[in-house]
């Protein structure tokens, strides 16, 4: 097997976004008067896309255009809030940097929103090491469907078997090999390893430089 390129989730992979989007939603929550979650659920809450995200978070039953007003105030709300406390998870510069190094093409594909998806990839990784940076965009299909999985591995000139996908949910393992990918899932983020193990990832690693050293050993 040769990775020649390697497609990263964002969320709960290379970030720690956690507690600013648990912020987010429960502040919204409050503002209507609905009950706010603890941060933990929102590891289970997050991953699908910011509408799953919104009927997760609500009351069962919850109007289908109130769940659309909820998700533009997210996003009012998010873009004030997102950058308190999220940050790269420890190690995950240095393998990104290390990787590049080592001539690894390097590409971002999330469920969370296209604009915010740029906006944490250009503010945490500043020095263009990311090819292709995708998040959800309306009227293209969101992960796990490998449409634009398949899309950034065409651009990036490599073949899908070339490709390592890497994320931290079932979702990400899900994409990765519905588009013929190897899949690596991380241990660090916000779903869990029986997650990652039933959907049959490839490699489960725990630290970054563990996925670093995988990564260019099958290069």
């Amino acid at each position: 097997m040769t990775c020649l390129s390697i497609i990263f989730d964002l969320d709960g992979t290379l970030l720690d976004t956690l507690a600013d989007l648990a912020d987010t939603c429960n502040e919204l929550l409050r503002e209507h008067d609905f009950p706010p979650h603890p941060m933990a659920a929102y590891r289970n809450f997050v991953g699908d896309g910011l509408q799953t995200l919104i009927k997760r978070i609500t009351p069962i039953g919850t109007d289908g255009i109130f769940i659309e007003k909820c998700c533009a105030l997210f996003e009012e709300r998010y873009s004030r809030n997102w950058k308190r406390k999220s940050c790269p998870y420890a190690g995950i510069n240095d393998m990104v940097a290390a990787l590049k190094m080592h001539g690894v093409k390097l590409a971002v594909l999330s469920n969370k929103p296209e604009a915010f998806t740029k906006l944490f990839v250009d503010e945490f990784f500043p020095l263009g090491q990311f090819s292709i940076v995708h998040g959800q965009r309306q009227g293209v299909p969101k992960k796990p469907d490998p449409t634009v999985a398949l899309a950034i591995a065409a651009q990036l000139n490599v073949r899908p078997q070339e490709t390592l996908f890497v994320g931290d949910s079932g979702v990400d393992i899900k994409t990765g090999k519905a588009a013929k990918m190897l899949t690596a899932g991380v241990s660090w983020g916000f779903r869990s390893v029986r997650e990652l193990s039933e959907n049959n990832a490839d490699i489960v690693v725990h630290n970054p430089l563990e996925l670093q050293q995988y990564a260019l050993s099958i290069t």
